[in-house]
């Protein structure tokens, strides 16, 4: 996360961004993910906080926050007891918010218990930040984790813009009313003056739930009215760093690993998969997609390789452990059936690497293959683009589920990750694929990327909430 810091910064004007976890300087060079990259470009261009959990276990309810400064940002984090960790965090966030907004409400896990928690952490986060809010102050709230804070803001009466953004996607209305307290949910949300989300689905989602559940006027211009409250729902896809990601590829490529990976390849075709180790990856059925093509195109036996990393989350939940179990196995299936004394076609790393290595890896595969079963955004899809030689580009795969599609479709091909068969044809035709229609296939993509970046991106949401705060403030 380099960059320069004061050259550049905004006059009188701050900005705090909030989010379950904060990216620690011991690990900034490493792997990280969307949120990190995506909001440090915001508050090196203001006089910026970020504040959240650091990710440590204390007993101490009462914990202050501790301060410190990196790569010209103010940071300010504190810790969580045991039992806010097993409610708010692994309960509440991971057992029951992040299946059912994915879609999959079959792995809920409901208990109030770990309401109560959510809702008491979400109340913490409040007393913390309300000292910091000053006249000038725009607060940012990202994700899942913290639906409520903007309401419990509120009632300590901060009257600062605050906007919303959220990750991952938002379910339909169905789905959001198996939470037994979704209502609730739903009128916390009405608190912020502005709701970010990655795809028009997931704002189509958010508008019928509002209407449905309170009774929500629309007013026109995806503005809202809920019990005398306004605020305006868009949707802003997330997007990279475009410069940054064909930097660190071009590095990664040159670098000791890229090289060494380049050695173990030979002239073969990569495909690659990068992936958070999560049930909404779908990872298995892309596994049994790569058997099927090894099945049917015996050319490809000996020839392609497929490297899948999944770095291990949340492994204090069960079901991230047993995930990680059967992919084992299925990864050892499909070598012990068709590996031969100089090849293994499915390499399967349950580890992280840094982004550098990643990016290097990225840009010498030539297809990407991400077929998650719903995801908010998928910026790897994206950084997949931006890695690649423009002179030789690979092929995308992406999931017609996760929100990239709906960018990138004009050069991907697009999948149905449940049809195991139409995603073993698609890797056929990607690695057969004639340099000419790669060429147009990824210039098609960057032109998307170029266009809406990551600094756009930032941009255009904090602009819009201090739009749509002025327009609350003068309809008072």
């Amino acid at each position: 996360m380099g960059g320069s810091l004061l050259s550049d910064k905004e006059p009188n004007n701050r900005l705090i961004v909030v989010s379950n976890r904060v990216p620690s300087p011991k690990g900034a060079g490493g792997n990280q993910g969307g949120l990190a990259v995506g909001v440090m470009n915001a508050l090196q261009k203001a006089d910026g906080l970020w504040l959240g959990w650091n990710g440590e276990i204390d007993g101490d309810n009462n914990a202050q926050l501790s301060h410190y400064d990196f790569d010209g940002v103010r940071f300010a984090t504190f810790p969580i007891t045991e039992h806010d960790h097993k409610t708010y965090y692994t309960g509440f966030s991971n057992e029951i918010l992040w299946p059912l907004f994915h879609y999959r409400p079959d792995k809920v896990e409901y208990s109030r218990e770990s309401l109560d928690g959510y809702l008491r952490v979400n109340q913490r986060f409040a007393r913390h930040i309300k000292p910091l809010v000053e006249p000038d102050t725009r607060v940012w709230v990202h994700d899942y984790h913290l639906i409520p804070l903007g309401y419990y803001l509120r009632q300590t009466s901060v009257d600062a813009p605050l906007g919303y953004f959220l990750h991952i996607p938002f379910p339909p209305w169905d789905v959001v009313r198996i939470l037994p307290e979704y209502e609730d949910l739903l009128r916390y949300l009405t608190s912020y003056d502005l709701i970010g989300l990655q795809t028009e689905i997931d704002l189509k989602n958010l508008r019928d739930c509002m209407v449905m559940a309170l009774d929500a006027r629309d007013l026109g211009d995806n503005v809202l009215e809920v019990e005398g409250r306004r605020f305006k729902i868009a949707a802003y896809p997330i997007s990279i760093d475009v410069n940054d990601a064909q930097d660190l590829a071009k590095k990664g490529e040159q670098s000791a690993t890229g090289q060494r990976l380049k050695r173990s390849i030979g002239d073969r075709p990569l495909v690659i998969g990068v992936d958070r180790l999560d049930y909404s990856k779908g990872v298995y059925k892309r596994f049994q997609a790569f058997e099927r093509l090894l099945e049917n195109a015996e050319h490809q036996r000996g020839n392609v390789v497929f490297i899948q990393i999944s770095p291990p989350s949340r492994t204090d939940v069960h079901e991230y452990a047993q995930l990680r179990s059967t992919l084992e196995r299925v990864a050892g299936h499909v070598n012990g059936r068709f590996a031969d004394y100089d090849w293994t076609p499915l390499r399967y790393l349950n580890r992280g690497y840094g982004r550098e290595a990643v990016f290097g890896f990225l840009r010498q595969s030539r297809v990407a293959l991400l077929t998650p079963l719903r995801d908010g955004m998928n910026l790897v899809a994206k950084e997949y683009v931006a890695a690649q030689d423009p002179e030789d580009p690979g092929v995308l795969i992406i999931s017609h589920l996760a929100g990239a599609s709906w960018e990138l479709k004009d050069g991907a091909l697009v999948c149905n990750p449940y049809d195991i068969d139409g995603v073993s044809d698609m890797l056929e035709q990607a690695l057969a694929m004639p340099l000419e229609e790669r060429k147009l296939r990824w210039r098609r993509m960057m032109d998307v990327l170029e266009t809406n970046d990551i600094h756009n991106w930032s941009q255009n949401f904090l602009a819009e909430l201090m739009e749509m705060k002025l327009a609350n403030s003068a309809s008072q």
